[in-house]
């Protein structure tokens, strides 16, 4: 059953790991369907890679069962002549998508489609349900195959998803959802259109560069190419648009790596349409508490000729100038009814009343009436938010990111400062033995929410 007279290619592949990029395929499966009838292929592939113990356990594959299979370059004209002038169907299509055209890539081919995700399709034509993953759809509507998480076998299951929608549903209803579900994106006329089949559509950090290579805008998403798209449809993006001579993209592994990436664009590129930074890190400080007499703890202002931001056990907030620093510390001590003379908020002679006590707002520590050690208890309580987390390793270490079962990133940390993202063996002492950059604010408020996930290095 073809698409208004279209052929149609129902795909699945099983590959080594979540990656296009960096990970192989291992076996192909193709359902072809034509006014001249359905027809099957499958082929293992070499990959040239190991494949791990958790894929072998999802799909059976395993190292000794590819080891006489041709490679993918062996494959590709095949594979490419099979493809070719057809739509192409895939469960998850971005998945299958993008393995192929990467590999057809590193073959030396230009491989492009038409492509139709059944996922969408099926959140399309069935938004009553909730789930539209491959095995709700064969307990849903009964579809059986042999081998399970083989590549021919999931091909088969798809068509037998497409078949079965055509029994339960008008042909227009589908056609109309194809349509829709098919239809080209919106790209700046100045752009090649063939940009948005490169991106990917997973995590990552894309920029927009315009007249003479200029940085125009950095993001990050989940999903790089339906941000970048966004953009691009966004009527308020129009002018950002109109300027736009050329995208790049970093893929990561997840959220973390594109939050670094997003980071560290920022502060070496400084992209014109981006909200500007407040401050650089150059006046970055901290209040310390002092016991300047017995009971009696007092903020003190440090910046970083004073204190390791990293390390040290005793700082509270991080701020980018003296200013907000005292801002804050203000703010506090209007809420907690703090007194501003013992803060040095206001220099008063001793017994003085401070303005906060005269206004009602401090509870007397200035003339007297509260004890200074309360004072000081209640100081702590109020900053106890504010405190800074000390780096917890006595050296470098790792944020792994990754699928479950396989590590795809290393991020490699150390004092709270980002040295970069490993993504082959050896790269993690290169890394190490480069130079440090220095302690910033963004990248500690990114890196301490993820310490549990956190590993020494060595």
């Amino acid at each position: 059953m073809t698409h208004e007279g279209i052929p149609l290619v129902f795909v699945d592949l099983e590959t080594t790991g979540a990656t296009a990029a960096t990970d192989r395929i291992t076996e192909i499966g193709i359902v072809e369907v034509s006014v001249e009838g359905v027809s099957e292929w499958s082929s293992l592939v070499n990959p040239g890679v190991p494949i791990s113990s958790f894929i072998e356990r999802l799909t059976g594959i395993s190292d000794a069962m590819v080891a006489g299979a041709p490679t993918f370059a062996e494959l590709a004209e095949e594979v490419l002549a099979r493809l070719q002038g057809r739509l192409f169907v895939a469960h998850n299509a971005r998945f299958d998508y993008g393995f192929l055209r990467s590999e057809f890539k590193r073959a030396g081919y230009d491989f492009r489609a038409t492509v139709l995700c059944t996922v969408k399709l099926s959140r399309k034509l069935f938004p009553q349900h909730f789930k539209h993953s491959l095995d709700t759809l064969i307990e849903r509507y009964g579809l059986s195959a042999a081998g399970r998480h083989r590549a021919l076998a999931d091909a088969q299951l798809i068509h037998q998803f497409w078949q079965r929608i055509h029994c339960d549903l008008p042909h227009e209803t589908i056609a109309d959802a194809v349509t829709l579900l098919t239809a080209q994106p919106v790209v700046p006329p100045q752009l090649d259109a063939g940009l948005v089949e490169e991106m990917p559509q997973g995590h990552g950090v894309y920029i927009f560069y315009g007249a003479d290579d200029a940085p125009l805008f950095a993001g990050k998403s989940s999903n790089v190419r339906k941000r970048v798209l966004a953009h691009f449809a966004a009527p308020g993006d129009a002018a950002l648009c109109a300027e736009i001579r050329r995208v790049e993209w970093i893929e990561s592994a997840g959220p973390v790596g594109a939050l670094l990436q997003e980071a560290a664009l920022l502060r070496r590129l400084h992209p014109a349409h981006n909200r500007p930074a407040r401050h650089g890190d150059e006046e970055l400080c901290a209040w310390r508490l002092v016991e300047q007499a017995a009971g009696r703890f007092v903020p003190e202002l440090v910046f970083a000729d004073q204190a390791d931001f990293a390390r040290d056990e005793n700082l509270y907030g991080l701020f980018s100038s003296q200013k907000e620093a005292r801002k804050r510390l203000q703010d506090l001590a209007r809420a907690h009814h703090l007194c501003l003379s013992v803060l040095e908020l206001e220099a008063l002679p001793p017994g003085a009343p401070c303005s906060a006590h005269e206004a009602g707002r401090c509870l007397g520590a200035c003339v007297g009436k509260e004890d200074v050690s309360l004072h000081s208890a209640r100081l702590m309580a109020a900053l106890a938010k504010l405190k800074t987390t000390p780096w917890p390793f006595p050296g470098a270490a790792l944020l792994l990111e990754g699928e479950e079962g396989y590590v795809r990133e290393a991020h490699v940390v150390d004092g709270w400062c980002y040295l970069g993202t490993a993504r082959a063996e050896g790269e993690v002492e290169a890394l190490l033995e480069g130079a440090r950059p220095r302690f910033e604010r963004d990248t500690y408020k990114i890196l301490s929410k993820f310490i549990e996930r956190m590993q020494a290095v060595g």
